[in-house]
């Protein structure tokens, strides 16, 4: 934990402009080594905040900074694009992607647009493939096809190992904040895999085809039509996962760049949704695994 803000403050930004000047003289591995250690000491700085989770509290945060960063002269376009995000999520929706649409970064300068890079950058003359787009979350670019099928292949075996010698009283268990049980999320992971075949299949059948955008993360403690048992849930994903992977093994390379268009993401290839929802599942294993240990 950085000790003082004055030296969070000086210490980010020099750290930074570092990296670019390491770059500037081709020293690469230690460039990323000093963007890493900006990186690492500014997600350890923010976990140690804590903000609510109530989308309308969320909403009230976000607003908060807007005049902050209108001092430090990021642009209008970014203050007007996040009151927009800020609004939807005051309206208890999500923000698609023609209103919080992808901002590019110059990585030299730190120029912001919300257009693909044509040119030039207006503000340091840089070429365009210097700047950095920033995409709704890693997931979509986390894994190529091949390590995305393993990864999908993988995840049912794991998810049967930590089920395994539960009863239906240690996966109904609430834990003490209220949250998720293990129940819960098994659900929630069963109900990603059947969005997933469904847009697969739409992607398969039709060329870029309309992605609706999913609040899957609200259907995981809606209990009805769920089967009674736990494991039978477990069954559906895999029966669905199992399906989803002879789909994808049958597909050629040309054919895992087949595009839809999602509401919330944009443009997104047939890799990137497998890549997605391979790696979500695989950020839920930590959170079972700690309610499997805090049962015993």
């Amino acid at each position: 934990m950085v000790a003082q803000s004055t030296d969070f403050n000086y210490l980010i930004p020099q750290l930074f402009a570092l990296a670019s000047k390491l770059e500037g003289e081709g020293q690469y591995n230690n460039a990323k080594l000093v963007r890493s250690a900006a990186d690492s000491i500014s997600r350890r700085a923010a976990v140690e905040i804590s903000l609510p989770s109530d989308y309308a509290a969320l909403a009230v945060e976000m607003d908060k900074v807007f005049d902050i960063l209108a001092g430090l002269n990021v642009g209008s376009d970014l203050i007007v694009t996040m009151q927009r995000g800020s609004q939807a999520m005051a309206e208890r929706r999500l923000p698609l992607i023609h209103e919080t649409p992808n901002p590019y970064v110059c990585r030299y300068c730190g120029s912001l647009t919300f257009e693909p890079p044509a040119g030039n950058c207006p503000q340091c003359l840089v070429e365009p493939g210097t700047f950095q787009e920033f995409m709704p979350v890693y997931w979509l670019n986390n894994f190529d096809p091949f390590q995305a099928l393993e990864s999908m292949r993988q995840t049912p075996l794991k998810l049967a190992a930590i089920l395994n010698n539960l009863s239906a009283e240690d996966m109904n268990r609430l834990p003490a904040d209220g949250g998720w049980n293990i129940r819960n999320a098994v659900s929630h992971i069963r109900d990603a895999q059947g969005v997933f075949e469904f847009r697969l299949g739409v992607m398969v059948e039709e060329d870029n085809p309309q992605l609706e955008s999913k609040a899957v993360f609200e259907w995981a403690a809606e209990e009805q039509d769920r089967p009674p048992e736990t494991l039978e849930i477990f069954n559906a994903y895999n029966q669905s996962r199992q399906q989803t992977l002879s789909i994808l093994e049958d597909l050629s390379l040309k054919d895992w760049r087949r595009k839809g268009q999602h509401e919330e993401f944009g443009s997104v290839t047939i890799t990137q949704q497998a890549s997605y929802f391979a790696t979500h599942e695989l950020t839920h294993f930590p959170q079972i695994e700690a309610l499997k240990q805090n049962g015993k």
